[in-house]
Parts: structure tokens; sequence; C-alpha cells
């Protein structure tokens, strides 16, 4: 049985994004949801699809193959809920809230329906050739990690003000919820840490987001090596920066070079590796290219199909943001917190 109809809940700049996806993968039966008229007409004029205003309607008389939920984070575990009592195998946008994460998580093993929270990096062209690079060893013993990801929150939407959408509210804050985004790929390339000690703050004024911070910092002990991670909604130009030093050389990884370095001790040279980026959607920044969120996309439909697994899961995502709830408690608490 194949992939005959997908539904996708909410129709601002990420489902848009998942409409591209599905219909790159030939995938044509599509039903866009969204509360908001204009929303609905924007989509159906531009991507030829059905829309509805309500799911939950649809859904009485009809069962799409998959769903895939692009609303705010604060609205995720309703219509996760609501999926999960279907029967209908869905993708989940990055998650920033755990409140009632580990009950779905509970009903979805019990139902068996598959829940396969968004990890995009890991389908980066970059990191996917880092992962291959510190599983070979290439950089011998891991010593410490420096990771620096930082964007201007007024650049992600320059088509509306920030105040009138999730990144706004404190517990959906831009910086807050780039944390768990990032964690994702960094946990998968270098395990999960001990113990950490972080914090964050509101550091500079930005028109509609008076009350989110802006800066995460976080010190991640794995043991026998160390790590730094540090988030930023500020940085007037995006930047997405990573520095390993392992005991046989040293990696650099910075996104707007569009290649990673090595450092090569025994050799005293640095070896470029150039990655294929493809085309960004117009609008977008030139990093944040089309094909790693339509290669996530069909690695859901391929788990869907049971042809594959998915490489993130509910359980996972629950305990990521462990580790963000863990930065903030130890910055409130002034000490380092066990993971």
């Amino acid at each position: 049985m194949g992939i005959n109809e997908a539904i996708v809940i909410g129709l601002g700049s990420m489902g848009k994004r998942r409409i591209r996806c599905l219909l790159a993968l030939g995938i044509k039966k599509i039903i866009g949801v969204d509360v908001r008229e204009d929303r609905r007409l924007e989509v159906e004029k531009k991507y030829g699809i059905m829309v509805c205003k309500s799911y939950d309607e649809y859904l009485l008389e009809n069962k799409p193959s998959i769903a895939i939920i692009s609303l705010p984070p604060k609205l995720h575990v309703e219509a996760m809920e609501t999926f999960i009592n279907k029967g209908i195998p869905f993708f989940i946008e990055a998650s920033v809230i755990s409140d009632g994460l580990v009950d779905l998580l509970e009903k979805s093993i019990k139902k068996g329906v598959l829940v396969a929270p968004s990890c995009t990096l890991h389908f980066h062209p970059a990191i996917r050739e880092i992962s291959d690079i510190l599983h070979n060893k290439i950089l011998g013993k891991i010593s410490n990690f420096h990771m620096h990801t930082g964007q201007y929150l007024p650049d992600w939407h320059t088509y509306e003000e920030v105040k009138s959408y999730y990144v706004s509210d404190p517990i959906t804050g831009g910086a807050r919820e780039i944390v768990p985004f990032e964690l994702t790929w960094l946990t998968e390339l270098f395990g999960t840490p001990r113990r950490l000690a972080g914090n964050y703050r509101k550091t500079i004024n930005i028109n509609g987001a008076e009350y989110i911070d802006d800066t995460y910092n976080a010190i991640l002990d794995f043991g026998s090596y160390l790590g730094f991670l540090s988030v930023d909604v500020v940085s007037r130009v995006a930047t997405r920066r990573l520095m390993v030093n392992g005991e046989l050389g040293q990696l650099i990884w910075d996104w707007n070079d569009g290649n990673i370095k090595i450092f090569s001790s025994s050799e005293n040279i640095w070896k470029t590796i150039k990655y294929d980026m493809s085309k960004a959607e117009k609008g977008y920044n030139k990093n944040i290219g089309e094909s790693m969120y339509i290669e996530e996309i069909k690695a859901f439909c391929s788990a869907v199909l049971g042809l594959d697994n998915f490489p993130n899961s509910l359980k996972s995502d629950i305990n990521i943001l462990k580790i963000l709830e863990a930065i903030e408690k130890s910055d409130d608490l002034s000490c380092f917190i066990n993971i």
C-alpha cells in the first residue's frame, strides 16, 4: 500500500514548505488546513491543492495516509492526540514544549502509530559528512567542540511582524526553539551530555519580542570531552559554525563558507571538503536548501511504508527538551545540572 493522500495542518512558512516536499515526492492528493482564509487561498492558488478550515471536520469522513503537523508549538499536543487516536502516522515540526509529550508517547506506542519529529539538519550534507568524519575517527579522540548558531529574529519572516507569530512568545521564543533544533543533530553526533551548566538572557531589544530570552549558552560535559553551545537570535548575519578539536586534528564548518575544513596534525596541512547545498526557495537564506527538507519527508514516508526507520523519535525529542530545561534550571539555580 502506498501513500495516496496527505494532510498538512498549518499553512504558514513551514506548512507551505512541506507541501512543496510532498509534491516533489510525487504525492498529488494533498489537503491543506488552516484557520486563516488568506493562507488557504494562497496555498490553493499557488499549489493547486484542496484546502479546508478544520482538520477535525475533514477527518469525520476521510482518513489520509499520512499527516504533517506544521502548527505553532503550543498547538502541537492537541493535533498530535487527534492523529494518534485516529491511527494516522504523522510528522511533527520541531518541539519546544514538553508538556503532554510523555502521555502521547505512551499512547502512540500502545496504538502502534508512527510519530516522526522533525530532525531536518540530520539531512544536511555537511552534517552527514561530519558524522562520517567522526565515525571514522579522522580527528582521533575528541577533546572538545564549540557550536554557535545565530540569526536575527526579524529576518525569519520578513513578510510579517515578529509579534504576530509564536517566536515572540516567551515559552516558544525564537532562541528557545532553536536550542533543541540544534541539540537534535549535536546529540546524534556527540551523544547526550552527563551534566551541563547554562545561562539564558534577554540581551537586546527586538521590536515585537520584548519578553523573550534571545541568547542561550551551555557548557556540555560528556565525561571524556566537553562541548559548548551558543544559540541566539540577535546575530545580524545568519551564522552556523562548528569547531571540533581532536588529538589528531581540528574540524571547522562554517555554513557561510559552503565547505568543511580539516587540519591534519600529521601532515600539517588544511584539507577542504566541499559539499553540494541545493538551491534555496526564494526569500530564504542561501544555506537553507530545499533538498534536506525533501529528504526528511521522504524518510518519513519510507518509515510509514516500513522500508526504513525514521532517524528521530518522540522519545528522543522528549530527552532533548530535558536538556533545554536543564539549561534554564542551571541558570536559575547557578549550578551544574545532571542529565
